[in-house]
């Protein structure tokens, strides 16, 4: 019977145990947790909902929404997608519910539902499940095999060892020694710190679709069109979320200082919003500038941008000089901001880098380097937007690799 280890109780390690214990009855199948209790993102995320996956069903479409590990998924996501994911858990009794966003939940809106799944499956399915167990070192034994050691005390062997931890730099550092590169991790999907006068006593004020670019040339420019939220300490939401997704790299590498551009009104050209301004002007000289505001924005971002650039509360729109329309337009359209520091997003925790994914046999989900070692989940270095997409990687690469490690 084939020893199976596996390291790490998140989403990835219990997809792919339950997906070799039961693929593989005739192997046995450890599962080792350094926490007490097992699936702890699970519990927390979609604010205790738990955003299972997203309903894009393409997998060209799906890879798009993964800054990093996209060429990568590609052929995986043709194996298991979000479908497989909704067909897997209906299967064992729990049913998904879209959102207006497409981030899909189970209908009871408790995560709870998703861990007593997982761990009652993988129980039946005679998963061994020890928590509370850390792993010290994982060596390979000759001429095949891996002896796991546990900081408890105890050493177990193992056939093949499936490495499910997470950003851990243990488990990165078990992968350096054994030959593979590791891509630094550094923070995604985060909210930005801004200091501005503009958005100062804004916090709870959003807007439906702006676009936040990093500063950048030409098609250097980072860039993303979304809901923003102004809160007490800068701009959250999902544009915002998307570009410290896309931007993590280049924001860790400039130590969150950054220069952020912001377009209030991505509909709006410079050259249509102006045209619709004179026509204001024109047609109501005597209304004040500040009551009368002829976007759609909210009001109050209204009378804080008209503020900055100096127009006064009694200012009417007879009296807006040239000079002043092009300040204006320049607010909504292209406004500056400086980014001092990153905030957190609660609801995710989200880390770019890890194991180079060179190194890993996507069909198997297999080390190239050393035979009989697999990698799923967050450890590689994958990691998409907010929405779902982070768990759907979990599932598909811990499905994978569940697959191979029994055969």
């Amino acid at each position: 019977m084939s020893q199976i280890i596996i390291i790490g109780g998140g989403a990835a390690g219990f997809f792919a145990a339950i997906t070799c214990a039961q693929t593989h009855p005739d192997t046995c199948v450890t599962l080792l947790e350094a926490r007490k209790s097992p699936l702890g993102k699970v519990k927390i995320s979609g604010g205790g909902r738990c955003n299972v996956t997203h309903a894009c069903f393409d997998p060209l479409a799906l890879v798009q929404h993964y800054p990093r590990g996209h060429k990568a998924l590609r052929g995986a996501f043709t194996r298991f997608q979000p479908q497989d994911t909704i067909d897997w858990y209906a299967n064992r009794g729990v049913q998904l519910k879209t959102e207006a966003d497409g981030r899909m939940f189970p209908t009871t809106d408790d995560s709870e539902t998703i861990v007593r799944c997982l761990t009652d499956t993988a129980a039946a399915a005679g998963v061994k499940i020890w928590t509370g167990e850390a792993v010290a070192e994982i060596t390979p034994q000759q001429p095949s095999g891996w002896s796991v050691a546990l900081k408890s005390g105890p050493i177990l062997t193992a056939d093949r060892v499936l490495l499910a931890t997470g950003s851990n730099p243990s488990a990165h550092k078990w992968a350096q020694q054994l030959g593979h590169s590791i891509a630094t991790p550094v923070p995604s999907l985060f909210t930005f710190n801004i200091p501005d006068p503009r958005l100062a006593n804004l916090a709870g004020v959003s807007v439906k679709a702006a676009t936040v670019k990093l500063a950048g040339k030409g098609k250097n420019a980072l860039a993303q069109t979304g809901a923003l939220l102004i809160t007490h300490w800068g701009v959250s939401g999902p544009a915002v979320l998307k570009l410290s997704a896309w931007g993590a790299r280049l924001l860790a590498e400039s130590r969150y200082h950054m220069t952020l551009t912001i377009d209030w009104l991505p509909d709006y050209r410079p050259d249509k919003l102006r045209e619709l301004i004179l026509a204001v002007k024109s047609q109501l000289p005597q209304k004040t500038i500040q009551n009368s505001c002829p976007v759609p924005i909210p009001h109050r971002l209204w009378e804080s941008l008209t503020s900055y650039i100096g127009i006064q509360p009694s200012d009417r729109w007879a009296g807006l000089a040239n000079k002043t329309l092009d300040r204006l337009i320049g607010e909504l359209n292209r406004g500056e901001y400086q980014i001092t520091g990153k905030g957190v997003f609660k609801e995710e925790f989200v880390t770019c880098g890890g194991v180079d994914l060179q190194s890993v046999n996507f069909q198997t989900m297999e080390s190239k380097i050393c035979p009989g070692l697999y990698f799923a989940g967050e450890i590689l270095d994958i990691d998409g937007v907010t929405g779902g997409f982070n768990f759907q990687s979990a599932w598909t690469t811990g499905y994978l690799a569940g697959l191979a490690m029994g055969g």
